[in-house]
């Protein structure tokens, strides 16, 4: 069974850090590209930021630029994101996402996470 679990959620204030993790399991993702979206109460999920299988490609959404960081071990199965200089806005559900395409359309990620709340408090 596949599955990907994210973890490092929670509550923070802002100007703090958090870095979040997702483990794959079940199957080996290291020819899939990855992703973190986030969904705020009350709006749609959006792309955060994705990383190409071989970590060698990056991007990240106008709004987390400068402050996150996104990077993978395919040996260990994870990838991770690091959250620098956290906003109240970018309080929302984080989900990890594992599919073949390098893209930010989460309609072509075949894998999900359950979803980690981080909340960044003013």
């Amino acid at each position: 069974q596949v599955q990907l679990v994210e973890s490092g959620g929670g509550l923070v204030q802002a100007g703090g850090s958090l870095r979040l993790s997702c483990a794959a399991s079940g199957r080996a993702f290291s020819t899939y590209a990855r992703g973190w979206f986030r969904q705020a109460p009350g709006k749609e999920r959006e792309f955060v930021s994705r990383i190409s299988s071989s970590g060698g490609s990056t991007d990240y959404t106008n709004a987390v630029k400068g402050r996150f960081t996104i990077s993978r071990d395919n040996a260990k199965n994870t990838v991770s994101l690091q959250m620098n200089s956290l906003k109240p806005e970018d309080t929302a559900v984080y989900y990890c996402a594992a599919g073949p395409s390098f893209t930010k359309w989460p309609g072509n990620y075949r894998y999900w996470g359950q979803g980690t709340q981080v909340t960044v408090s003013s």
